[in-house]
């Protein structure tokens, strides 16, 4: 059965969740990676034409959460609302126990934006490995969203730009993705990086978002100080959209820090701000963002917004 297309109808926005499936792992051959691309994909159970939507973790002190395991309170809400979800296990991933001197290494972060675009060329396999897909899932409308680290890879995909000591900055950015979500993302490079990260991190000097032109909602903590990253401060996760041409909304979390509420699992330890009410918050938000991205003339970013504002005490603001 042929995939989905936007030439097919596009189906009403969900407003009540739907039951999911969850499948994992699902495993692409890559042959120039050590090892084999893992993923786990969660879609609803019915429905066709369903958007697909990379997620890609982050780092942090647990094991589990940086792979395919982890940010089950977005990837499930998200695919209960209609998407399809894809989670690989970046090279990054402490599961995986890669030497330290495996090239690219500790970060990967070239490694991690490769990887979403050979999903992307593979969705014929990832079919294939979850026949419950088969045919419902629409290529012409994919979004990414990031979480910290994830954030990073997520702005490379949608444009933005990073290179190693004396490299050049490579094309990163796949046109496939029309949409994005950064979570708590790394801002600019140069003097806004602590010493530990320009020493740790390189690449990281080099970051530049001026060639970030697809649109992306930024999602920052007022909180989140990320020290051992940065001398700037919360203001620092808001760099993508004050340096991004296309990232022209800001949504900033009351009282958050780096995990958002806890975004990366449930009842995680990692977690400093846990509160469920912020995790909800943004699983409405940037779930009715993507959807009013990919669907022209979708109300869904439009109440969402609405409702945050019309709040007694709203959990954020956002900007424009």
């Amino acid at each position: 059965m042929p995939a989905a297309t936007s030439a097919a109808a596009a189906p009403t926005t969900p407003t009540t969740p739907v039951p999911t499936i969850s499948i994992r792992p699902v495993v692409l051959p890559a042959p120039d990676r050590p090892v084999d691309l893992e993923l786990r994909v969660t879609a609803p159970v019915t429905g066709d034409a369903l958007p697909i939507l990379l997620l890609s973790h982050g780092q942090g002190f647990s094991h589990h959460l940086s792979s395919l395991d982890g940010y089950a309170p977005l990837a499930d809400y998200w695919a209960a609302h209609g998407f399809a979800v894809v989670q690989p296990t970046h090279l990054s991933s402490r599961t995986l126990r890669l030497p330290a001197d495996t090239p690219g290494a500790p970060m990967f972060w070239r490694s991690r934006a490769e990887d979403m675009s050979h999903v992307l060329d593979r969705l014929d396999d990832v079919e294939a490995a979850v026949p419950q897909l088969r045919g419902r899932l629409d290529r012409d409308r994919v979004a990414v969203a990031g979480h910290s680290m994830g954030g990073h890879t997520a702005s490379l995909l949608l444009g933005a730009r990073a290179a190693d000591p004396g490299g050049t900055a490579p094309d990163l950015a796949d046109p496939r993705i029309t949409a994005g979500v950064l979570l708590a993302a790394p801002g600019r490079g140069g003097d806004a990086l602590s010493a530990v990260a320009a020493e740790n991190y390189p690449f990281l000097l080099t970051t530049d978002f001026s060639t970030m032109t697809a649109p992306a909602l930024v999602v920052a903590g007022d909180r989140d100080d990320s020290a051992h990253l940065t001398v700037r401060g919360p203001d620092w996760h808001a760099d993508p959209h004050v340096l991004s041409p296309a990232a022209t909304t800001l949504l900033t979390l009351f009282g958050a820090e780096h995990g958002l509420g806890g975004v990366s699992g449930y009842d995680v330890a990692e977690t400093t701000d846990e509160d469920p009410a912020r995790v909800s918050a943004v699983q409405r938000l940037t779930w009715a963002y993507l959807r009013t991205r990919l669907y022209s003339g979708d109300t869904a970013w439009q109440e969402a917004r609405d409702a945050l504002t019309a709040a007694p005490s709203p959990v954020g603001r956002i900007e424009p």
